[in-house]
């Protein structure tokens, strides 16, 4: 099939998804050469600090995000004419959110941390300026018009700008604090780009408009999102914080660098999901027999990608840890041992997110998340005093195959598909001959 042959509309989804994989091929490019440097210079310690800062502050982000993403984009793409309500009842939500996100966040630094006014600081001035991000309710008009274009362009000016500004930073060798408050302008200067953006394409800000209906209507479909999304930021971020709590920050920054690795490539999973996605659904009505050959095939790839990860890196991690971050991180090669394999399970999960969509078995997927987390925690709990970050990677690990494979055996509806994934884990669908 030629391009000529597409339709106007599918050439317009796939340019739009260009320029969304070219601004997370972008992203990731730049920020693992820069966030690399910024390790190096900053040292387990100070880059702990940095870390735990993010950390903090992540763990709050879902109740300033209030879970509006998705339900703004399907509302405007619904009625465009009502996008002047919509988005300003949505930056106003979010204002609200922001702020009391900011005063929970501070109030549990300074609960957990009462005499390090560093912190506090440091804190205060990326949850204040983590407010910003309210504008991100801009992104969604462009993403409900396909037209991810331009907030990318908006975004990569920023971020390129902001890392130049981290290697001069380094170049001048400022403190900690010029790095925060360098990923607080980050979030100011995004804001002001998507502004800039908006009123490019003939839009104007001032025209939008706050009603409390509507406000009462977008906080009704998002309560759900909002406990999802607190759910899945424990599972990414928790480790940090306790690792914080009950070893130290070098461990953290020890942590933190291994993972930066360990997850470097798990948009990966998530781009051939995208992809193959439609296949699987239009498989299902082509018959029982091409639907189950086609998840088990995605299974059976995904897995081997996976392997295909975890097993060179297992035997690599001291390697590219010393290449990357040099001798001060070299006790983050066995975290990365570890929490490497995590990704095999990230890759399964991703994988069978199709079959649970596809069959509507959402609040499964849900369900299981927040029994990861649950099991995160607990595992942290005991693991980390013990074993200090690689007890954090190998309750990541354990969470990551309960959730993922495990809990698929427990309820009726999904085990046929933990049968499928189990084949797949011992390459036994290699084995057989798909019909």
């Amino acid at each position: 099939m030629s391009l000529k042959s597409l339709s106007p509309e599918l050439k317009k989804i796939m340019g739009n998804t260009a320029w969304l994989f070219s601004d997370r091929l972008l992203q990731l490019g730049l920020g693992v050469v820069v966030g690399v440097w910024v390790a190096r210079y900053l040292g387990p310690t100070d880059f702990g600090l940095y870390n735990y800062i993010i950390a903090m502050v992540s763990l709050f982000t879902p109740l300033a995000k209030l879970g509006l993403d998705n339900i703004i984009v399907r509302d405007i793409a619904k009625d465009i004419n009502r996008k002047d309500s919509t988005l300003g009842t949505g930056l106003m939500l979010r204002i609200v959110a922001s702020v009391v996100a900011a005063i929970a966040v501070w109030l549990t630094v300074f609960a957990l941390n009462p005499e390090s006014n560093q912190t506090h600081l440091l804190v205060g001035i990326f949850a204040i300026a983590s407010g910003f991000r309210s504008f991100d309710v801009i992104e969604y008009w462009f993403q409900s018009q396909v037209q991810a274009k331009y907030m990318v362009w908006a975004r990569n000016a920023v971020y390129i700008t902001i890392n130049v500004l981290k290697v001069w930073m380094i170049q001048m060798q400022a403190p900690l604090i010029v790095f925060v408050g360098i990923l607080s302008l980050e979030q100011i200067f995004t804001a002001l780009g998507l502004i800039c953006a908006y009123h490019w394409q003939g839009n104007r800000i001032w025209r939008w408009r706050v009603q409390r209906q509507r406000a009462k209507t977008l906080l009704n479909d998002s309560w759900p999102l909002i406990l999802s999304g607190i759910v899945i930021i424990i599972y990414m971020r928790i480790d940090q914080v306790m690792l914080e709590r009950m070893v130290g920050l070098e461990s953290v920054g020890l942590y933190s660098a291994a993972v930066k690795i360990s997850e470097m490539w798990y948009f990966v999973p998530i781009s051939i999901v995208n992809s193959v996605f439609p296949s699987v659904v239009q498989a299902k009505d082509l018959g029982e027999a091409v639907y189950r050959g086609r998840i088990q095939k995605l299974f059976n790839f995904m897995t081997l990608v996976g392997y295909g990860v975890a097993i060179p890196m297992t035997f690599l991690a001291p390697f590219c840890v010393y290449l990357l971050y040099g001798p001060n991180f070299e006790a983050a090669a066995t975290v990365l041992t570890i929490h490497i394999w995590a990704g095999v399970f990230v890759s399964l999960g991703v994988a069978r997110e199709t079959w649970l969509t596809t069959e509507g078995l959402m609040r499964f997927s849900a369900a299981t998340t927040a029994v990861g987390a649950a099991v995160n925690v607990v595992l942290n709990w005991f693991l980390i005093p013990k074993y200090g970050g690689s007890g954090a990677a190998i309750a990541t690990v354990a969470a990551q195959i309960f959730a993922s494979y495990i809990a698929g055996a427990f309820y009726a509806e999904t085990r046929s598909i933990f049968w499928s994934q189990t084949q797949a884990l011992f390459l036994i669908g290699w084995l057989r001959r798909e019909t």
